[in-house]
């Protein structure tokens, strides 16, 4: 046991945050997310039980967001057509907004296919049970100063 980590947060999973280095990205995925086969190339983290929004204020505390990049973390836009509603997004942008001040303007939006492929070059994918549509989250990590 370690004071003050967020309990959610697995040894694997630390490891994994403190090997990350500038730059690097990690995916924090809902459970309808292909984990497995677009994390091919990437360390994939099982934390199955666990929902994204706890998991993101878990991260955040220790993981600063790039601050060299003007969008930090990324969204799955919803396919046009698709009428599911994403109140998770408000969940994230408060979340977001607690650890870096730029709030809801670190937040970019990708389709659906162009999320797939940018997840595919992060250097590891977490696997949550979040039951929740379109809630997968890539976060660029930044340097602490």
């Amino acid at each position: 046991m370690l004071k003050g980590i967020p309990k959610i947060l697995s040894p694997q999973l630390l490891k994994v945050l403190c090997e990350m280095g500038h730059g690097d990205r990690i995916v924090l995925a809902d459970g309808n997310f292909p984990a497995e086969s677009v994390g091919r190339e990437a360390i994939v983290v099982r934390m199955d039980g666990h929902g994204v929004e706890e998991l993101l204020d878990a991260v955040l505390q220790l993981f600063p967001l790039d601050t060299y990049v003007e969008k930090p973390v990324q969204l799955m836009e919803v396919v046009p057509g698709d009428t599911v509603e994403t109140p998770i997004w408000e969940s994230y942008r408060r979340i977001i907004g607690k650890y870096d001040g730029r709030g809801k303007n670190a937040i970019g939006h990708l389709e659906r296919f162009p999320f797939y492929e940018e997840a595919k070059k992060c250097y590891a994918v977490v696997a949550t049970g979040e039951g929740a549509l379109y809630a997968n989250i890539i976060l660029q990590k930044g340097t602490i100063s």
